[in-house]
């Protein structure tokens, strides 16, 4: 089964018209995408966008031979001129099923959004799912197959967590083909792009693509270990919690406690448990050794920062006498051991910590050892990692991997 895509962007087009952002100014070539349509071998089109036909002639199809036109968005949008011998376009009924005479099957998956999503078995088999912009399946725990799509078609970016409800279920599995369509606003393109998708497993193509579904893609390969680096305030904890919103029941560590008492603390945290997806479980816990153990769902750290200043209050590091007799010494095995556990570790790993040492020089000398210390501890942890991004101005910027 063959999928060409006649546009792989938002309904309103990359770039937009006449909007002045860095996204559209940037959005040429490659990385213009007209509203996403799918043509499935030649006879089914999923979505009629202005301009499917020429579209079509683009990518070297031709649209004469469609036997049937369906519609995923919520609304049917401005009037499209339905163009010479193709069908009029229509729906299926959530959980229905259309059987088309070229042998293609069709079911109607039911959104938590207004629309409708369409699961396509071809005549070999093959499966895929297309969802449309900011939809996600609805009620897969009750009796969904667990059986792994061939690819998946969905909005990755605005809607990740409809790929982390696929893979709880099985729906995606290691060698299923994400495709990331109706690309808008939400993110650069480029290279940005191209990292964030990578992250989630998943990828985007050019309008105007042909994939053969089921057949072998080097899918994007996630770290199994990241590091993510920044100063106050540049967006770390953003980008690695992005890093795995498209993965189920993910275990964020917090590392900082509750502080009780203190309200600009408490607010804080408030507002990181906000950001959060529902499904994730949150740990207040500096003791991450065992949790690096064991066997489970990707794990979150944020942030190896105050670890270290756990750490170092255990040890007494504060105290320059007890720092001078085996403090010291405490603190590297400590170190170590955590180290230890990163590299042994068999669950995703993501962590975050502060970059510092390159500004002022702490006036103190036991702010000079905690500069030191974490220094010692990011570059440490950051040798178990495949990939360590450093993040500026809430921009990625990947030193490793």
């Amino acid at each position: 089964m063959e999928v060409t895509l006649l546009g792989t962007g938002a309904p309103d087009g990359l770039p937009r018209p006449d909007c002045p952002c860095a996204v559209c100014a940037t959005s040429v070539g490659a990385d213009a995408r007209a509203a996403t349509a799918l043509l499935v071998d030649g006879t089914l089109l999923l979505d009629l966008t202005p301009g499917a036909a020429f579209a079509a002639a683009r990518a070297g199809h031709s649209l004469a031979g469609v036997r049937q036109v369906l519609l995923s968005h919520p609304h049917d949008g401005p009037p499209v001129e339905v163009p010479a011998g193709v069908p009029q376009p229509g729906r299926v009924p959530d959980g229905r099923e259309l059987t088309l005479l070229t042998g293609h099957r069709v079911r109607a998956v039911a959104l938590d959004a207004p629309g409708t999503g369409y699961e396509v078995t071809g005549p070999d088999g093959q499966r895929l799912l297309y969802l449309p912009p900011g939809g996600a399946p609805a009620g897969l725990a009750e009796g969904h197959s667990a059986e792994a799509y061939d690819m998946v078609l969905s909005d990755v970016v605005g809607r990740p967590d409809a790929l982390a409800k696929l893979r709880a279920v099985g729906s995606v599995g290691p060698a299923t083909d994400v495709v990331t369509v109706h690309l808008g606003h939400g993110v650069p393109p480029g290279a940005e792009l191209r990292r964030r998708l990578a992250a989630a497993g998943a990828r985007a193509v050019a309008d105007g693509a042909t994939l053969v579904v089921g057949a072998y893609e080097e899918v994007p390969d996630v770290p199994r270990r990241t590091l993510v680096l920044g100063g106050a305030r540049s967006g770390k904890s953003v980008e690695a919690e992005r890093r795995l919103e498209s993965f189920p029941d993910v275990l964020y560590v917090a590392t900082g406690g509750s502080r009780g008492g203190d309200t600009e603390w408490a607010a804080r945290v408030a507002t990181h448990q906000e950001r959060r997806p529902g499904s994730w479980r949150t740990a207040e816990t500096c003791d991450l050794v065992p949790l690096l153990a064991e066997e489970g769902a990707p794990v979150l750290i944020d942030c190896l920062s105050l670890w270290l200043t756990d750490a170092m209050d255990s040890v007494g590091a504060w105290d320059d006498a007890v720092w001078a007799d085996g403090g010291e010494r405490a603190l590297r095995a400590r170190v170590q051991e955590l180290t230890a556990a990163v590299r042994a570790a068999r669950r995703t790993v993501v962590a975050v910590s502060n970059e510092v040492g390159s500004g002022i020089v702490p006036a103190t000398a036991s702010g000079r050892r905690y500069r030191d210390e974490l220094g010692r501890l990011n570059a440490a942890f950051a040798d178990e990692c495949e990939q360590v991004v450093l993040v500026v101005a809430g921009q990625g910027v990947v030193l490793r991997g």
